[in-house]
């Protein structure tokens, strides 16, 4: 979206009438009418009362999670052992009490939730669609199983937002889960092409945060140009065109996976758009990432430690709705040659001889099926 025409024209009028910069925080001189238009249609996009700017996803989510924690005598958060650093800081600095539970796992988070006092006040925190495993969360179950035990979910929709949905608004949207979602956290940077992160949920809990939160109250708003261009890509990923790219999107995710996997790659399953492949060695992992990158121009990023444990190194691959199935198919050739030559022994043989068997279908076959 940051090279969609739409987008561009509202980013270059914004700095035409109001400048590059904001001024200032939102306390001062950094607040406008543009700020609070674009919180209004975030919220609206989740379908909750209320919606807070900050600078990135990464502060809002500590700044966010830290505060209520603050707020919230006798805390409890309840984190999966899978989320981002950004959720992890947010709770480990705020002194509260804090139980990890095993990623993604509902039978594990009930038993713990079955250990505290009904009327313990606790937050259930987690995301939806996971980026390193491509993982997506049972998020009903989640939500459901918060609120049966009088809890608050917040849920990190990063890596959903503009993806999913009817409208984009991630995977919530999609099942149909909005209104079981207590705190939204979302960003603008990936997707929505531009950048900084917001928080979504009922209007008591967003004004506490934006109330006493340090990482909205002391620091320079976002600028003009950021606003229009996020309030503009948001409308194209909520209209017809928007579905109409994430229905493209969907068919170049399964024609890449699916062209990996008859050349033999070591694919790790995943739900999601996100195709990770499994190395499990950081030097391999790099050298076929520099490889890809300088012989074949193609950026395909190397997964090491601590972003993930060692021994689980991988390649992570996101196509977008503008790889056409001559690109897909030459990317998966030249892949498949850098494994050949840099780490054959992960090469799956049983790939290979299915492939011959029965060839994946067209990127045109994808999207009429879709």
């Amino acid at each position: 979206m940051s090279w969609h025409p739409v987008v561009q024209e509202a980013v270059i009028e914004a700095a035409r009438q109001h400048g590059v910069g904001s001024g200032g925080t939102r306390n001062i001189s950094g607040n406008t009418i543009h700020h609070e238009a674009l919180e209004a249609e975030l919220a609206d996009w989740h379908g909750k009362e209320a919606a807070l700017l900050f600078t990135s996803c990464y502060v809002a989510n500590e700044a966010t999670l830290y505060t209520l924690g603050q707020l919230v005598p006798g805390l409890v958060f309840l984190s999966d052992a899978g989320n981002h650093a950004s959720m992890i800081h947010g709770i480990r600095t705020s002194n509260c009490r804090k139980i990890i539970f095993p990623h993604n796992n509902v039978a594990r988070l009930r038993q713990e939730l079955l250990k505290l006092p009904l009327d313990s006040p606790k937050l259930v925190a987690f995301e939806t669609v996971h980026s390193m495993t491509g993982d997506i969360s049972p998020l009903a179950e989640l939500c459901s199983l918060t609120r049966q035990f009088g809890g608050l979910s917040y849920v990190d929709e990063v890596h959903a937002v503009g993806m999913y949905g009817a409208a984009g608004a991630g995977v919530g949207e999609r099942d149909g889960c909005l209104a079981g979602m207590d705190l939204i956290s979302g960003t603008l940077g990936k997707a929505i092409g531009n950048i900084g992160g917001y928080v979504a949920g009922d209007a008591t809990v967003i004004d506490a945060v934006r109330s006493y939160a340090s990482g909205f109250i002391f620091t320079t708003s976002l600028p003009p140009t950021v606003l229009a261009g996020a309030r503009a890509s948001l409308a194209v990923l909520r209209s017809v065109e928007g579905a109409e790219l994430r229905q493209r999107h969907q068919a170049a995710v399964q024609l890449l996976r699916d062209a990996l996997l008859s050349r033999g790659l070591p694919v790790i399953p995943a739900p999601s758009h996100i195709i990770p492949l499994h190395v499990g060695d950081p030097r391999v992992a790099q050298a076929i990432s520099e490889h890809m990158m300088h012989r074949c121009g193609a950026y395909i990023q190397a997964i090491n430690y601590p972003t993930v444990a060692r021994g689980d190194e991988r390649l992570r691959l996101a196509p977008t709705p503008h790889h056409t199935e001559p690109m897909i198919v030459r990317l998966a050739d030249q892949l498949a040659d850098a494994f050949r030559l840099i780490g054959p022994h992960l090469l799956r043989s049983d790939g290979l001889e299915s492939a011959a068997a029965d060839p994946p279908p067209s990127l045109q076959q994808l999207v009429v099926a879709a």
